[in-house]
C-alpha cells in the first residue's frame, strides 16, 4: 500500500483530513497521528481484525496490550464495567491528558488488544488532532506508539514514516509531540492503585490526589520472560536505536563523565562511533564522541521530550554505540530511566 501524509494545525486541523483519517478506521485501516506524548498508530479498537494490523504493522508481540483512546469522558463507561472511587479522582485532575488508567473491561472490547487480560487499558488525550479524529470515527481508538516495535518512539511524523512508510493507510502530520515520553499508565483495578509505567503525570502527582499508590518492580529491574504484560512496555526491550546504549550511573556526576570518557576513548581505538547523551550543564566537558545534549539538567520535562527524538539521531548518524549520563529516579526522573533502561536492555555501569 502507499502511505498518504497529510500535515494539519494542531490547534484547528481541517475537517477534510480528518474526515479522510476517520472513513479509513472505519473501513478497518491504520493512521498514525499526533497525540502530546507520542505519535500513535490507530485502528478501530472495537475491531479485533482492524487491531491484529496494527501487531503486523509494527512486528508487536501479541501479548502486548494496547490503549483505547477515548475523546470524551462519557466514553469511558461504555467500555469498562467499573470506574473506582479514586479512579474518578485522577480523571478530575488530569483528564484529558497523558494519564492511562487500566480498568475491568466491558465484553465489547476485544481480547486480542488486552494481551488476553480481562482489563483494558483507557487513556482521554489532550492533543486537538487527536480528539477530533476519536470524535469523528465515533469509536475508541486502539493505538500504541506508530513505530516498528522495538524503536524509539515517534516525536514527529518523519518518525513514523521513517518506520511504517507503505505499511500503514495514513499518517496525520501535526508537529511536534510536546511531552515525548509516552503516557503514564495506572491500573485502578485493584483495591491499591498500581503504577505500571511512569511518564509526565508523576508518581509525586499521583499520590497528590489519590495517597499512596504501588509501584510495579519491572518500572526499573529487567523483566522475568514469563511476565505476562498488563501494560504497554513492561516485558520487552523498547526504545532501542541500531547502536548499543550503555548507561553510566554515579551519584557524583563528574566521576559518571570522567567514566564516560574513558570508555568513549577504548572504544574509538576500536575505530567504532561512538556517541554521547549528555546535558546543557556536561555537554562542553567531552573533548571526543559525538555529543547531544538532552537539555537542563534542572529541567527534567526538556530532556524528556528530547529522549526518543536524540536516540533516533544517531540512527541518523551511524552511531555504533551510545554512553549515556543518567538523571535521579524521581519525579519524571523515573520515567525517563525507565525509558533509558529499556533502550540499553538494562546494560548499566555504576562506577564510585
Amino acid at each position: 500500500m502507499k502511505t498518504i501524509l497529510v500535515t494539519v494545525d494542531k490547534q484547528t486541523p481541517d475537517k477534510e483530513s480528518i474526515q479522510q483519517a476517520a472513513n479509513i478506521l472505519k473501513k478497518g485501516g491504520l493512521v498514525a497521528f499526533p497525540t502530546e506524548t507520542v505519535y500513535g498508530l490507530g485502528a478501530n479498537g472495537l475491531n479485533a481484525v482492524a487491531c491484529k494490523k496494527i501487531y503486523e504493522a509494527k512486528g508487536r508481540p501479541s501479548d502486548n496490550p494496547l490503549i483505547l483512546h477515548i475523546a470524551e469522558k462519557k466514553d469511558l463507561y461504555q467500555i469498562v464495567k467499573e470506574v473506582p472511587q479514586k479512579a474518578e479522582k485522577l480523571i478530575n485532575a488530569f483528564w484529558p491528558g497523558p494519564l492511562t488508567m487500566i480498568f475491568e473491561k466491558e465484553d465489547c472490547v476485544p481480547q486480542e488488544i488486552t494481551g488476553g487480560y480481562s482489563t483494558v487499558a483507557v487513556r482521554f488525550p489532550s492533543h486537538k488532532v487527536a480528539q477530533a479524529l476519536i470524535k469523528m470515527a465515533g469509536v475508541p481508538i486502539a493505538a500504541p506508539s506508530a513505530n516498528s516495535s522495538g524503536k524509539p518512539s515517534p516525536t514527529k511524523a518523519s518518525h513514523v514514516l521513517f518506520d511504517l512508510e507503505n505499511k500503514i493507510d495514513m499518517i496525520i502530520d501535526g508537529g511536534n509531540a510536546e511531552v515525548g515520553l509516552e503516557s503514564t499508565i495506572v491500573d485502578v483495578s485493584g483495591e491499591i492503585p498500581m503504577l505500571l509505567r511512569p511518564g509526565a503525570i508523576t508518581k509525586e502527582m499521583l499520590e497528590t490526589v489519590i495517597g499512596h499508590i504501588e509501584i510495579d518492580p519491572a518500572i526499573l529491574a529487567k523483566p522475568n520472560q514469563n511476565l505476562i504484560p498488563k501494560a504497554p512496555g513492561m516485558k520487552y526491550t523498547h526504545y532501542s536505536p541500531k547502536a548499543d546504549v550503555i548507561l553510566v550511573q554515579c551519584n557524583d556526576l563528574f566521576v559518571a563523565q570522567q567514566k564516560i570518557k574513558e570508555l568513549v576513548k577504548k572504544e574509538l581505538q576500536l575505530n567504532k562511533k561512538v556517541g554521547i547523551l549528555a546535558t546543557e550543564q556536561t555537554k562542553n566537558s567531552y573533548d571526543c564522541g559525538i555529543v547531544l545534549s538532552l537539555g537542563d539538567r534542572q529541567n527534567l520535562e526538556e530532556i524528556g521530550s528530547n529522549l526518543f527524538k536524540h536516540l533516533r539521531k544517531f540512527d541518523f548518524l551511524g552511531v555504533d554505540v551510545v554512553y549515556s549520563e543518567t538523571v535521579p529516579e524521581k519525579e519524571e526522573g523515573l520515567a525517563i530511566m525507565n525509558r533509558l533502561q529499556k533502550a540499553a536492555g538494562y546494560k548499566v555501569i555504576k562506577t564510585e
